[in-house]
């Protein structure tokens, strides 16, 4: 049996797009225990309330939703537990600057396999206002009346 090649997503966040403006974004390797690591291979994980928090001088992912392996036995693992990431010194330096500013947060955006290794994909971030998220919201409409408008337009004129 051959070795996985690419990328292949498990899962993602969508929401952290919209609540949060992604300044930076890091690809990291995840510590994960046997049973994680099968239950993630059927495609079984959540992201939604995980963040990255500091301890120690390294970063760990809180609250992201594996859910246990249905096969495992008494070694099986804990849904929420925390799991440390991995990451070069030089990154994780840079993140704990950042972080100290007031305001920014490290947020998981996608869990994926890249050739047969779990990897998570952090952005640096920063919470958007209420006001923000509906700007954001009225432009991507506009931008779709817009577009929607042009290929009518298209439409008529070739025909």
């Amino acid at each position: 049996m051959g070795k996985d090649t690419g990328r292949k997503l498990i899962a993602q966040n969508k929401k952290a797009r919209h609540d949060y403006l992604i300044l930076d974004t890091y690809e990291a390797g995840l510590v994960l225990t046997g049973t994680e690591v099968k239950s993630l291979r059927q495609g079984r994980a959540s992201l939604a309330d995980g963040f990255a928090h500091l301890d120690g001088g390294e970063i760990y992912l809180h609250n992201v939703h594996i859910p246990e392996y249905s096969q495992g036995t008494w070694t099986n693992h804990t849904a929420r537990r925390k799991r440390k990431l991995l990451l070069h010194r030089a990154e994780i330096d840079k993140l704990i600057g950042k972080t100290q500013e007031t305001g920014l947060t490290i947020v998981p955006l996608a869990l994926y396999f890249k050739d047969g290794r779990a990897k998570v994909e952090i952005a640096l971030a920063r919470g958007k206002r209420e006001y923000d998220k509906r700007q954001a919201l009225r432009e991507k409409q506009d931008n779709r009346e817009a577009q929607k408008a042009i290929s009518a337009a298209r439409r008529r004129f070739r025909g």
